[in-house]
């Protein structure tokens, strides 16, 4: 690895050990802008949209890193840390039972009438369309992220790890939204 590359992932992990929470949310916020910025020029669009990166900025950084720091605080409190298997099974279960549910349902209300600034009426329909597919597509992906989170990150890496492919599930969701839409056109 070359030495600023270095240099800079020594900086990181130090910020990430000396102040935790603050990394957390800027690593979720910058991941979150990149994740966009990929999925709309992925998706066609010609010139990017300000607005709605900073919306997804904004959820990134104020949801996605402070939850999924405490989320995890919470979770190793619970299970004292612990790594062996039936532990990592468990967290991974109260993971996809609770957090992932939740996560996937408050990114669509919050997509649909904050990001796209859709009526209430429309953003219920379309959550009560789409959900369940959204939430079984992630059931497919989201406990092997968990299990090794669990299993092989440390604590302090986990929301980075989760954020990292957070990124890709991004892009992943907004390519299935684009060619749903290309179908029904």
């Amino acid at each position: 690895m070359g030495s600023l590359a270095k240099k800079g992932l020594n900086n990181y992990v130090k910020q990430l050990q000396q102040h935790p929470l603050r990394t957390k949310v800027i690593t979720a916020g910058v991941l979150s802008a990149i994740s966009d910025v990929v999925s709309q020029k992925l998706t066609g669009i010609q010139k990017i949209q300000l607005k709605r990166l900073l919306f997804k900025v904004i959820f990134g950084a104020a949801y996605l890193g402070p939850f999924g720091h405490f989320f995890h605080l919470i979770l190793d409190k619970i299970f004292k840390g612990k790594r062996d298997s039936k532990t990592v099974a468990k967290k991974v279960l109260i993971e996809q039972l609770t957090s992932n549910p939740w996560n996937n349902l408050l990114f669509m209300i919050y997509y649909g009438l904050v990001v796209e600034g859709q009526p209430w009426v429309n953003v219920k329909a379309k959550v009560k369309k789409d959900y369940l597919s959204v939430q079984y597509t992630s059931w497919t992906v989201w406990p092997v992220v968990g299990w090794i989170n669990h299993k092989f990150m440390p604590l302090h890496f986990r929301v980075v790890f989760q954020s990292l492919v957070a990124f890709f599930w991004g892009v992943f969701l907004n390519l299935r939204a684009r060619s749903m839409a290309l179908i029904k056109a």
